[in-house]
């Protein structure tokens, strides 16, 4: 057994490997999320609990619970249309977007989701 799949396979919760543990196995490890999601994949492992909380809450009865503001701030919008790609943005970029904002992770998929801007790709591999 290989040093990430013993990670990983330690690493899980309830059969699932949630976001934010994934993230951590990869900063201790010296791996990067795609790696570690990838090996999650390999396992057939789901990934549960997404940071911008788009999947993987199953007490909330539904995949996520990202849903649309009434509005969102103009410097936010202008942060996320700055990298706005075809109509979508990046996991990455969100985070980003989240840190210098000062916002949690969730607050800016929200402001996403209001402006209509697809979340795509996931730092992990899931989507």
């Amino acid at each position: 057994m290989s040093e990430i799949e013993s990670t990983v396979l330690s690493s899980l919760r309830d059969a699932r490997l949630p976001c934010a543990f994934a993230f951590r196995i990869a900063d201790e490890n010296g791996w990067t999320p795609a790696q570690v999601g990838a090996e999650a994949d390999r396992l057939d492992v789901r990934i549960s609990r997404c940071q911008l909380g788009l999947f993987g809450y199953d007490s909330f009865r539904q995949k996520g619970f990202v849903q649309r503001f009434a509005a969102v701030p103009g410097d936010v919008t202008v942060s996320l249309r700055a990298v706005e790609v075809d109509e979508g943005i990046a996991c990455a970029a969100l985070w980003r977007i989240a840190e210098e904002h000062g916002l949690p992770r969730v607050a800016i998929a929200c402001a996403a989701e209001t402006i209509g801007l697809r979340i795509t790709p996931c730092q992990l591999g899931c989507f």
